[in-house]
């Protein structure tokens, strides 16, 4: 079967350590990108395809905000968002919905339970049952039906690779990241996805990341709206405690995590990285594209320990801290 990069073109990129002994290791391919667009550095293999997975949110999120469908602040950054699923978030959702007076039946999403543990746990104590609102797409979705009332096509296969919707969301994945796909899947929220290389990854999420507002291109100005509204409404994008959120949070970096071990940042500079861990762990992603950027001077290395202390990367021998998750790359 056709796939992604295998084990021989991967090269280390974490390492969790136990009591000084290196337990396991995390291989992957990464690449960075100067503000420039130029690669700084190029770790494995950065240019057979994989599955973004949740990074491509933002591409997504852009062509909803391009077909019709204004999205700013926090309804922006709840249409790209990997949410875990508080009450926060789910007003989020239902607003987008209560525009067009959709019901939450007409998401394509599977039900779900909270990722968040207290969310989880006030459904459990009422008794609630899972819902297509509380999965991390949600946002998306509602975003995406949105965009097809706004421009009179069918919701019903929506998430149809061939829908007017999938379409108009593989072309701006197309002219942000210069590379056709060269194999479409189903992602576990039933969205397509697409595969493309780390490099065109890393040169899309820069493009977005760096678009100017004043851009005489709406495609521009609205990929700055959408960069400035995670940027200001980091909780939205992921949630308490989770990588995104204090990513961005704390450093000001634009980030966004993919399942299966994939995640993009963008430094307040433009320098950019992309990476996929091989075996689709992605504990330790977050705080490999930090390291990455810190390498790269466009973040500072104790702005970044101060980070990693955030990020529950503790390694734990009954309740001491023994060790950690670390990059090495």
């Amino acid at each position: 079967m056709t796939g992604t990069f295998s084990v021989t073109d991967a090269v280390e990129l974490a390492v969790v350590e136990r009591s000084g002994f290196v337990e396991s290791r995390h291989a992957g391919s990464a690449v960075v990108l100067s503000p420039d667009g130029e690669v700084l550095r190029a770790l494995g293999d950065m240019q057979t395809p994989i599955f973004p997975r949740s990074c491509l949110k933002p591409f997504q999120a852009v062509a909803v905000m391009t077909s019709g469908v204004s999205l700013r602040g926090e309804d922006a950054a709840i249409a790209m968002a990997s949410h875990s699923g508080t009450a926060a978030h789910v007003a989020l959702v239902k607003g987008l919905l209560a525009r067009r007076a959709l019901p939450a039946s007409a998401l394509g999403c599977p039900p779900a339970s909270p990722s968040d543990q207290v969310a989880r746990d006030e459904l459990i104590r009422s008794g609630g049952p899972r819902e297509r609102l509380y999965m991390n797409c949600s946002g998306k979705h509602a975003a995406m039906l949105l965009a097809c009332v706004a421009n009179e096509w069918p919701l019903d296969g929506y998430l149809d690779p061939e829908h007017p919707l999938q379409k108009r969301i593989l072309d701006v994945l197309d002219r942000f990241t210069g590379e056709r796909p060269a194999a479409t899947g189903v992602d576990g929220c039933g969205a397509p996805v697409h595969a493309i290389s780390l490099h065109a990854l890393a040169r899309g999420i820069q493009k977005i990341t760096t678009a100017a507002p004043s851009s005489p291109f709406a495609l521009y100005r609205e990929a700055a709206a959408l960069t400035e509204a995670a940027r200001e409404h980091a909780w939205a994008v992921g949630g308490p405690g989770q990588p995104d959120t204090v990513a961005i949070d704390r450093l000001g970096v634009f980030a966004k995590i993919g399942a299966e071990g994939v995640m993009v940042m963008t430094a307040p500079n433009g320098t950019t990285t992309a990476l996929k861990v091989l075996d689709g762990s992605s504990r330790a992603s977050s705080i490999i594209a930090l390291r990455l950027l810190a390498d790269a001077g466009a973040v500072g290395h104790d702005a970044v320990d101060a980070v990693q202390a955030e990020l529950d990367l503790w390694v734990m021998g009954g309740e001491r801290r023994v060790g950690a998750i670390r990059a090495t790359a």
